[in-house]
């Protein structure tokens, strides 16, 4: 059977007060999901807000001061999202952003609550893209509710699948399958990927892979270390890839990634692998070629014209 056709999502994003740094307000044309977004300089609008103070759910996300450049999160639910989210901001030094989603038409109920909670907790964990400052997980499977509200509860979190990452917040998006899928050969997860690699002089070499984004370093790839160029942009990302063993000392001057790491950039990558800030869109090459990236790149767009 041929594949269902896709469409578009149109996601209107509202500043309240007119600054991008202000409250916001994000709705998908023709769901009832309502969420509004803050920062701590915009926080006692948020709660001030009637919407807010309705039955839903609430995120607070901020870096994780456990792990460098990570994303921690803490989720919950309550009858007044307004009120649980102020207590929950004052036990919780992490956060820069506050979430809240409610909706439209006020027809979440407490159980509908606490349905997306758990779910959110259990999609987040799966992911692992951010720590969860939750200490208790929910089982899903106790939040019973009838069928037909399981379902539209599902479909409200598809679209909240939609709706976060465009307000910068992708801790619901799986792990790339050359990440996830690492118990399997690479041949077999990369299946139909090009890859690209930097081979460097002194001999290290390093395999990558792009998927929806993001920019995979495989394992088995090498990287240098010790190489004595000032480094300021991902000095602490390689450092923090050491200490959670992702890159081993390999060699004298090589360090080696034992799984694959997903990266937001291929100049990420190139730097991370070369030791020195870098170029990704030049350093890396389509594997077995000259061709550079950037190049790639360009005759991709061409050819979709």
């Amino acid at each position: 059977m041929p594949a269902e056709p896709t469409f578009g999502k149109t996601i209107q994003l509202f500043l309240v007060d007119g600054k991008p740094s202000s409250l916001r307000k994000a709705t998908i044309h023709g769901w009832t999901g309502l969420l509004f977004v803050s920062g701590a300089s915009a926080f006692g609008e948020l709660t001030a807000r009637d919407e807010v103070a309705r039955t839903g759910i609430y995120i607070l996300s901020g870096p994780d001061p456990d792990v460098l450049g990570s994303t921690r999160v803490y989720i919950g639910s309550s009858n007044s999202v307004a009120e649980r989210v102020k207590q929950s901001a004052l036990e919780r030094v992490f956060w820069e952003t506050a979430i809240t989603v409610t909706t439209s038409d006020d027809d979440l109920s407490k159980g509908h609550a606490e349905y997306l909670e758990a779910r959110l907790i259990e999609i987040t964990a799966q992911a692992g893209r951010t720590s969860l400052d939750n200490g208790y997980h929910p089982d899903t499977s106790r939040r019973r509710l009838p069928e037909a509200d399981v379902a539209n509860m599902e479909q409200f979190l598809s679209n909240l699948r939609i709706i976060l990452p465009v307000i910068g917040l992708d801790m619901l998006k799986p792990q790339p399958r050359a990440v996830s899928q690492a118990d399997t050969p690479v041949e077999e997860r990369t299946t139909g990927d090009v890859q690209f690699e930097i081979r460097h002089k002194s001999g290290v070499k390093a395999i990558a892979v792009e998927e929806d984004g993001e920019f995979i370093v495989l394992e088995g790839s090498e990287a240098l270390t010790g190489t004595g160029y000032v480094q300021q942009s991902y000095l602490g990302l390689k450092g923090q890839l050491i200490t959670d063993g992702v890159l081993i000392q390999h060699g004298v001057d090589r360090l080696r990634f034992v799984k694959p790491w997903s990266f937001n950039s291929p100049s990420a990558a190139a730097a991370v692998v070369l030791d020195r800030n870098s170029n990704g869109r030049a350093e890396w090459k389509v594997k077995g070629s000259k061709q550079t990236y950037h190049d790639w790149q360009q005759m991709t767009a061409n050819s979709k014209m």
